[in-house]
């Protein structure tokens, strides 16, 4: 397998600022995003915004655990990138651009797996797992802003 890439979008009838609030609610992401078991704040900016964590996902062939250290940018986004962690690399992000009377939130995603557990992660469990990790993400955001 090599890098877990790819990129999703969806129209989401909410404002911007609404979406990032969400997406920026770095300690409840577990609660709306598939896969994502445990989320631990190792350090918080002057805002009170988590700016590193470590954070438990599940990806079907195993646990995978990373330390990921957040940059925000409100309301327009927010990034990440693992500093240490199971997997060779990640690093992601969401945007929010005013799209008529709602907002176009993106989510990007680049991991790479690394040798072993790319050697865990192939066939229909590739697909499963990018369904997961960036396909699903801007539903799942969708689902939570729009429910209030």
């Amino acid at each position: 397998m090599g890098n877990m890439t790819g990129e999703a979008s969806v129209h989401v009838d909410a404002a911007p600022e609404r979406c990032y609030e969400i997406a920026a609610d770095v300690d409840h992401i577990s609660e709306w995003q598939g896969g994502v078991q445990r989320v631990e704040v190792l350090e918080r900016d002057a805002e009170g915004r988590a700016v590193l964590i470590e954070m438990h996902t599940d990806a079907k062939v195993r646990t995978i655990k990373s330390r990921i250290a957040f940059e925000y940018d409100p309301p327009a986004g927010l990034s990440w990138k693992q500093v240490k962690g199971d997997l060779k690399s990640v690093v992601g992000s969401w945007s929010f651009e005013a799209d008529g009377d709602g907002t176009l939130a993106t989510y990007r995603l680049d991991g790479d797996p690394g040798r072993v557990i790319g050697m865990l992660i192939r066939g229909p469990v590739e697909g499963k797992l990018r369904d997961l990790l960036v396909s699903a993400r801007p539903g799942e955001l969708k689902i939570r802003a729009e429910a209030g």
